[in-house]
């Protein structure tokens, strides 16, 4: 029986994206023996230090790149979110799975069960690791004051219950759906209150780019809305130049042949911003072959099931909005984001 070695982060909200995406694999190729092999990145191992101050773009992805490139594992299963948008030669996301609900939630220490961020009492301590996050909610909730925290969602969570100093932390609803907390959820941040992360809530499946047959193994576990919806917001940041290290945030949406993109960057503090959205048209089709391309990649995905004119689409939609951005002066919003973000 051929063995398919699947990479993983070892975190349980990891392995239980992994598993996931393992068992649709299954379904699909009963045939196949799926070999799970778990380690530990970067991004687990320096967890004293916020995440934007770390300047190094493949925090959750660098060592499972590692294994694929030494044939340790034939795919790595990862958050898109975590995933840069800009992939080392070589590599290539295969397939984008559909996507959960990629919303922030805010969970509550038990006290405050019941409250939102709005009625949490004066000077409350909101604990989060995002820019993205801070420079959207302080503006809105001027009362509230907000403080990294890092470490797995397990580890926050206790963070959170078992001391203090937090009396409530925001993370991914998908994150959360995923681990079967939902009950935590005590309020969900819609994209009017808080934008969330370029692919937030959508698993990717990296590969090697030249590996034919692993390719077309995973392929079929595209799901093209998700896939389009991430294409745009992927080009968008990287037209930015935006990363972990600046707050940038999207929403998307496709509807009646539309697909929508509204983009927003921030600064520190969430005193300058500016967003726009833009829309194109895209006929989201039934899954099917295009001819195979030289360099079939856009932002870093390979989907050859899905029309390259819609993909294209996709990708221009991305281009233009932050093109749109950048001439009305957000380089300079982004710039001086990153300067502070460095020097502090």
């Amino acid at each position: 029986m051929r063995v398919v070695r699947v990479g993983t982060r070892k975190s349980q909200l990891a392995r239980i994206q992994t598993d996931t995406v393992v068992a649709m694999l299954k379904a699909l190729y009963p045939g196949l023996h799926f070999e799970i092999i778990a380690m530990s990145t970067t991004g687990d191992k320096i967890l004293d230090t916020a995440l934007s101050k770390i300047g190094e773009k493949s925090l959750f992805t660098k060592e499972l790149e590692y294994a694929l490139e030494k044939n340790e594992v034939d795919l790595v299963v990862h958050s898109l979110k975590d995933v840069p948008t800009m992939l080392p030669p070589g590599f290539t996301i295969g397939a984008i799975c559909k996507r959960e609900n990629p919303c922030d939630a805010v969970v509550f220490h038990p006290k405050f069960v019941g409250k939102t961020l709005e009625t949490l009492p004066e000077r409350s301590t909101v604990g989060t690791s995002s820019l993205r996050r801070v420079a959207q909610l302080q503006r809105k909730f001027p009362h509230l004051e907000f403080k990294s925290i890092r470490g797995n969602l397990n580890t926050r969570l206790r963070k959170l219950d078992e001391q203090q100093e937090f009396s409530a932390i925001i993370l991914a609803v998908a994150g959360l759906q995923r681990m079967g907390w939902q009950n935590r959820v005590g309020q969900i941040l819609h994209p009017e209150e808080c934008m969330y992360a370029v692919g937030q809530g959508a698993l990717a499946v990296e590969v090697r780019a030249k590996d034919q047959d692993i390719l077309e193994l995973v392929g079929v576990l595209h799901d093209p809305e998700t896939l389009l919806r991430c294409i745009a917001e992927r080009a968008f940041l990287r037209h930015l130049e935006g990363g972990c290290s600046v707050p940038v945030a999207v929403h998307t949406m496709m509807k009646d042949g539309q697909l929508y993109l509204t983009g927003g960057v921030w600064s520190l503090d969430g005193s300058n911003s500016m967003q726009e959205t833009m829309q194109t048209t895209i006929h989201v089709p039934a899954q099917h072959a295009d001819g195979p391309e030289d360099d079939p990649q856009l932002v870093g995905i390979t989907a050859r099931n899905i029309p390259r004119a819609a993909q294209l689409a996709a990708e221009n939609l991305g281009i233009n909005l932050a093109s749109l951005l950048l001439n009305k002066g957000a380089k300079n919003i982004l710039d001086v984001a990153r300067q502070l973000n460095d020097a502090h």
